[in-house]
């Protein structure tokens, strides 16, 4: 049987400990490499050969989402399952419509993660059947429920950051952006939002799920 290779890139120590040690007694015959930053992880990336990627989302600085977009520029096919807090109908179609090949709550039981992997090394995608039913609504044209679903991934990322109650300046430093250019997306929120002020946006994040405040 071949040495399986999984890279988990996650900012927190426990929750790493946690997924690894799930790995490494369903998959006893496994190496597992831990990154906790994005450009860790893609250095190991480059450096090895992986046959499974999971990624936090929320990662500090380069957040999750543009890491998987890098990956599957330059590793276009290196399995990546998406791990997050958040709720999936925020996220899963995102992900996937990047080419991630599935996306998984960190509170899913050990047993749903390890058949989630398993899937996937078979060339299969994890998907539940709600993100499953986003999908089809998405490709039917129907997937512009929600006003945000309007919102670029830089847009949609921002917006989080603001529903935590973050200020333009921090945000700027997370994102390695100018506070212009991330004063200039707020204002493209406000607009593809039609709202007017910060407060609104905060109370729009907080009640759609899309941040989760400190």
């Amino acid at each position: 049987m071949k040495m399986l290779r999984f890279l988990l890139i996650d900012d927190h120590p426990l929750i790493r400990k946690g997924i690894a040690q799930v790995m490494a007694t369903a998959f006893p015959e496994s190496t597992i490499g831990e990154a906790a930053t994005a450009a860790q992880g893609l250095d190991a990336i480059w450096k090895e050969n992986w046959d499974l990627v999971l990624l936090d989302i929320s990662l500090p600085g380069r957040n999750g989402l543009e890491l998987l977009k890098e990956i599957k520029r330059t590793h276009k096919q290196l399995h990546v399952l998406i791990l997050s807090v958040y709720p999936e109908d925020q996220f899963a179609v995102r992900v996937l419509k990047c080419g991630a090949s599935g996306f998984i709550s960190k509170e899913a039981a050990p047993d749903q993660l390890v058949a989630a992997i398993k899937k996937i090394l078979k060339g299969g995608r994890h998907i539940s059947e709600r993100v499953a039913d986003l999908l089809l609504d998405h490709f039917d044209g129907q997937h512009r429920t929600n006003p945000h679903d309007k919102l670029s991934d830089r847009e949609f990322q921002i917006l989080g950051l603001i529903g935590e109650g973050k200020p333009i300046k921090q945000i700027a430093e997370e994102l390695s952006l100018s506070a212009p250019t991330v004063s200039t997306y707020r204002a493209r929120i406000l607009n593809k939002l039609d709202m007017k002020s910060t407060a609104e946006l905060v109370r729009y994040a907080i009640q759609n799920q899309i941040s989760r405040p400190k």
